[in-house]
């Protein structure tokens, strides 16, 4: 959950996570729609389809343990070298480094790292650099320290010098321009449209099958005209994208059985939504009776 996430954000996502699913087994057990409502709001979630292919591995193949082994963990889906390295640690005190956002920081300063961290072979020189510092043992106290130490006093903007505790050590002499990264691709903007359709307290919902994936939207849209005015409009980010979301009040039409289903309006917090769409839900209902609906939708 912290991946792309503060921890401010998590925390209530976390508490009431572990009420849903105390264990690998119940995760396991879950159906997919549970799992992405439980995750609904923290974005990227495909993290949360990882989480849950990754319990059923755990309780089928190792027997409701999770594997010890970086190696085997690098097997599980969404696992990666971090993400390994950090459970290896934090979990099993393993003498493993780990390098995120922070612990980047602070090693990039102290050892005066000029290569793009976020390049392959600058992530590379990186990654054994940091092995050679962690102890052998207490590795996992070792590498909270160096956590909260880019969490509290080696900020990106205006590190704390002057109470850093290994500034004797740092060989950086401008720290706010480390760590370096390549520059970041252009954002994108994009424009997308979709159907506002209800009847008899029900609304017409689409379950998506590329970037939700398993959860319900509004209807697709073809392209509209720029003479139409949407009902509802709002912009959200999507890694490096701006998407403008425009949704159209419409008559009700005949369906796709195969995709789109009409579901009772109360019944519309126990399904998972994306956010930009439930905010956008909640805006058209509380304004019922709405423009009269457009034609040809």
């Amino acid at each position: 959950m912290l991946q792309q996430t503060q921890v401010a954000g998590v925390i209530p996502y976390y508490n009431e996570w572990l009420r849903r699913f105390p264990g690998f087994a119940a995760l396991a057990q879950a159906s997919e729609s549970d799992v992405l409502h439980a995750w609904q709001g923290l974005g990227y979630y495909a993290r949360a389809r990882n989480l849950h292919a990754t319990a059923k591995i755990v309780v089928h193949r190792y027997d409701r343990r999770f594997p010890q082994s970086i190696e085997q963990m690098r097997q599980l889906p969404g696992v990666g070298k971090y993400t390994a390295h950090a459970v290896a640690t934090f979990a099993f005190d393993q003498s493993a480094p780990i390098i995120e956002a922070n612990t980047a920081r602070v090693l990039a300063r102290l050892l005066d790292f000029r290569d793009p961290i976020d390049r392959a072979a600058g992530r590379d020189a990186l990654w054994k650099h940091a092995t050679t510092l962690v102890p052998e043992r207490s590795a996992r106290i070792y590498n909270s320290a160096l956590t909260d130490l880019g969490a509290l006093v080696c900020l990106p903007r205006e590190p704390k010098c002057g109470i850093c505790p290994v500034n004797k050590f740092c060989r950086a002499k401008n720290p706010k321009i480390l760590p370096r990264k390549k520059r970041r691709p252009q954002t994108i903007r994009l424009a997308e449209s979709h159907a506002f359709m209800v009847r008899s307290n029900r609304i017409l919902l689409q379950r998506a099958d590329s970037r939700w994936r398993g959860m319900w939207i509004l209807p697709r849209l073809q392209a509209r005209s720029a003479n139409r005015h949407p009902a509802y409009s709002s912009i959200f980010p999507f890694t490096y994208h701006h998407v403008t979301l425009n949704v159209y009040a419409c008559r009700p039409r005949k369906i796709d059985k195969h995709s789109q289903h009409w579901i009772r309006i109360d019944s519309l917090d126990s399904i998972p939504i994306p956010s930009p769409h439930r905010r956008a839900i909640a805006a058209l209902l509380s304004r019922i009776p709405l423009r009269p609906p457009e034609r040809g939708c």
